[in-house]
């Protein structure tokens, strides 16, 4: 049986992940964990208190970045379809939107890196992997340590965007 109570990392390995990527694995479904505690109201989704990013951005942002990110770590150039995404991640408010919706969007992407983790050989961490047209440099594990960190922070800052709008909802 599983202690919710602990965070992620503190409660094991988890099977079927390299052991190099047990951190990434972990900070990823704490993401998600915390998250699905947040439950962020769709009344505030487009807030933006003292002119910091909204929530609806935020959630767009999460499953966007971690998406693109571990496209780059596959070796691969962002689709057509995550080029449209991203440019709609600064488009607010969008009514289409709904934070239900967008937590599961995350959920999924979170799922789907999850995969990614598990197919990931260890031997190709230290693999050079291009970023964007330009083609910036970074390695597989450089770019999957970012999205785990990346995704942390923008759950920060999400959380206490939420905070600060549900207080003044109070």
């Amino acid at each position: 049986m599983t202690d919710t109570t602990l965070e992620v990392w503190q409660r094991g390995p988890l099977p079927g992940i390299p052991p190099l990527l047990q951190p990434v694995a972990h900070a990823l479904l704490q993401a998600n964990e915390e998250l699905l505690a947040l439950e962020p109201a769709d009344d505030i989704l487009w807030e933006r208190p003292a002119g910091v990013a909204s929530p609806g951005f935020h959630l767009q942002y999460l499953s966007g970045v971690l998406d693109r990110v571990f496209t780059y770590a596959r070796g691969e150039m962002l689709t057509e379809q995550q080029l449209a995404q991203l440019r709609e991640e600064d488009v607010s408010p969008n009514p289409a939107l709904n934070a239900a919706g967008l937590v599961k969007r995350f959920s999924d992407q979170v799922d789907q890196a999850l995969l990614q983790l598990k197919n990931t050989d260890e031997s190709t961490l230290t693999e050079f992997r291009g970023i964007g047209r330009k083609q910036l440099p970074s390695t597989v594990i450089g770019l999957l340590v970012h999205a785990a960190e990346h995704t942390m922070r923008h759950l920060g800052q999400l959380r206490v965007t939420v905070k600060i709008l549900d207080a003044a909802r109070s």
